[in-house]
């Protein structure tokens, strides 16, 4: 059921049939009063100068786009960066530290997957999770960090940044609740739009892999995926973005489909590492093409 919830909103947003398109144009009033509230919003908004350089990355849309492993590439290039995000998911409230440029200082239940990710990945970041994302902006700075990523905050117009969007295909334009758009490209905001296969690509290595996997994974928009699996995929199984498995959901999966391992992304791999099940691991980087790094920096 699940499954074909997640199926039916994602093709509603991205690939409407034409029922679909058919509630899309009956929503379309609601989406033209958000759209006008949003940018009353921005416009309200007075953008705060926090005297160090802040680069958000994100994307208009609902659903994913591969930021992650953007903010990733990016943050590499840098000596002392920071990468401030919400941390949707967590099991904790507040501004956390999720790792200095010491070592990782909580476990993914108060960091959430996606900070798990760059704690694990950026060995010299720090990593903070914040509702509020101008606290942790400070305290980067207090920690000697000298550029912050902020992981999908183009609407956050408080603060003065450099905002980066990953362009998303879609065949429906609408904002919300029409079509899958949460805000729409002011023209006189400082923005790069970055386009996959154009400005960066993606890298796929796949490890640990066995004879028979069971694709588990909780991502947005996961058919994403489909082209970077191997032939020995016995069985997929979709679950919400940002879902906490349990080890006997899993074990049931195993069982059941008669797999050897189960197939994660990285973002489902930090919450399930250490509950003792075969894993093979879907590891998607990304590379940035240089012409695109200096329209950025």
């Amino acid at each position: 059921m699940k499954k074909a919830v997640i199926f039916w909103v994602e093709e509603y947003f991205y690939n409407p049939r034409v029922l679909q398109k058919l509630l899309s144009y009956l929503l379309l009033p609601l989406s033209w009063l958000y759209c006008f509230v949003m940018y009353l919003r921005y416009k309200m908004q007075t953008p705060e100068d926090f005297a160090i350089k802040i680069v958000s990355v994100g994307n208009l849309t609902v659903g994913g786009s591969g930021k992650t492993p953007l903010v990733t590439a990016l943050a590499k290039r840098e000596k002392r960066p920071a990468v401030i995000l919400r941390g949707y998911g967590r099991k904790s409230q507040g501004l956390v530290i999720v790792k200095d440029r010491e070592g990782i200082l909580c476990d993914v239940k108060r960091s959430g997957d996606e900070a798990m990710i760059y704690a694990k990945k950026l060995p010299h970041a720090t990593v903070i999770v914040s509702e509020d994302r101008k606290p942790a902006i400070q305290k980067a700075k207090e920690l000697g960090c000298e550029i912050v990523f902020l992981d999908d905050a183009y609407s956050k117009h408080n603060i003065k940044k450099r905002d980066i969007i990953i362009d998303v295909a879609t065949k429906n334009n609408f904002c919300l609740p029409s079509g899958p758009y949460r805000e729409r490209l002011w023209s006189d905001k400082d923005v790069t739009v970055l386009r996959e296969d154009i400005d960066f690509e993606r890298e796929v290595t796949l490890l640990d892999a066995t004879q028979k996997m069971s694709l588990v994974t909780a991502i947005a928009r996961p058919q994403r995926l489909d082209k970077y699996l191997p032939d020995t995929i016995v069985a997929k199984h979709y679950f919400p973005d940002h879902h906490s498995f349990t080890k006997e959901e899993l074990e049931v999966i195993l069982a059941e489909d008669g797999a050897t391992s189960l197939l994660v992304t990285y973002k489902d791999y930090v919450k399930i590492e250490n509950f003792g099940l075969p894993l093979s691991l879907l590891d998607l980087e990304v590379k940035v093409k240089t012409d695109s790094i200096a329209t950025i920096f």
